[in-house]
């Protein structure tokens, strides 16, 4: 499938400036270079436009609702458009706001044509704040709960229907900074969490095959990937970091195992953020990380075989 690069530049939801940055950034460090080195059809659509951060506090609980919302809008209209052209569309971010508008033209998308949506939500925080429970009003804590119809009119009503999803089409992997609110929220809704516990017992591999259990040839995988999931000895340049994340190694195994399926729909690729990053040290592993997504490996496997590189 060809793919298209939609840059979001926008740290609306965030709590620290700098992931406006973060598309730059990516193309800087060669996204699209490398995807076509895999014999991909890239397409880079540019960034879409929206509001400036004003950095102002929050207001009933939200900071930047407005703006937040004029995003979303925006990069549903054009992740909906790309999937309508048959492309498959990837996000860089900006922060994880985002998902918010993404993944609701997705789930639309996937309603329209019949396919089982599945999402895999790598972090290391759970996203599913709302105005009551968020300790700063920051939507990018947020998008999980929007998704599922918990939040503002106007962010969870972004899809063809609202809810934009169901809890059975999530699963998250490497939390490892839960608010305690956020706990309660994930037990009642029966969310499934593949948490740092998990990794540490049972492994990266174990956590993917379950999650992965139910794909099959109608389902559309999409990942939403933000870059605090890695540990941020290997990730620094994140505007949230959490020590204890997963190493390159079981990152790059969370790719190479979602590249198997050949499912995958759609890419989040968010919270890369230059400002606080090291020689684009960040950047430089999330486009390592997407090129394993799209088959990038140490060795042929079965699938290189069958599927031999274009040109």
């Amino acid at each position: 499938m060809e793919l298209s690069l939609i840059g979001a530049p926008t740290d609306i939801g965030a709590g620290v400036a700098g992931c406006r940055l973060g598309p730059g950034a990516l193309r800087v460090a060669g996204i699209g270079r490398g995807l076509r080195g895999l014999g991909r059809d890239v397409v880079d659509t540019g960034d879409i436009d929206g509001p400036p951060n004003p950095m102002t506090p929050p207001v009933d609980g939200y900071r930047h609702l407005p703006e937040v919302i004029a995003w979303n809008v925006a990069l549903r209209d054009a992740v909906a458009a790309e999937l309508a052209s048959g492309r498959l569309p990837v996000v860089l971010g900006g922060d994880h706001s985002l998902a918010i508008g993404s993944i609701s033209a997705v789930a639309a998308h996937c309603r329209a044509v019949g396919k089982k949506l599945l999402i895999i939500w790598v972090d290391a925080h759970a996203d599913i704040n709302t105005s009551a429970m968020t300790p700063t009003g920051n939507i990018h804590g947020m998008p999980v709960a929007c998704l599922l119809g918990h939040g503002p009119d106007e962010l969870t009503g972004l899809s063809d229907q609202r809810p934009a999803i169901t809890h059975d089409q999530i699963h998250q992997v490497g939390l490892r900074s839960v608010d305690a609110g956020e706990k309660r929220f994930l037990a009642e809704l029966g969310i499934s969490v593949y948490d740092m516990r998990y990794l540490d017992e049972a492994g990266m591999r174990r956590a993917m095959r379950r999650v992965l259990a139910s794909v099959d040839a109608d389902t559309h995988l999409h990942l939403s990937l933000d870059l605090d999931f890695v540990d941020p000895a290997v990730a620094p340049g994140v505007g949230t970091p959490v020590v204890g994340g997963p190493t390159y190694r079981e990152a790059q195994l969370c790719m190479e195992m979602i590249a198997d399926t050949g499912r995958l729909g759609s890419l989040d690729l968010v919270e890369v953020n230059p400002a606080l990053d090291v020689r684009n040290t960040t950047a430089e592993l999330a486009v390592d990380l997407v090129e394993s997504l799209f088959g990038k490996s140490t060795l042929l496997r079965v699938t290189d075989l069958a599927n031999p590189p274009l040109g």
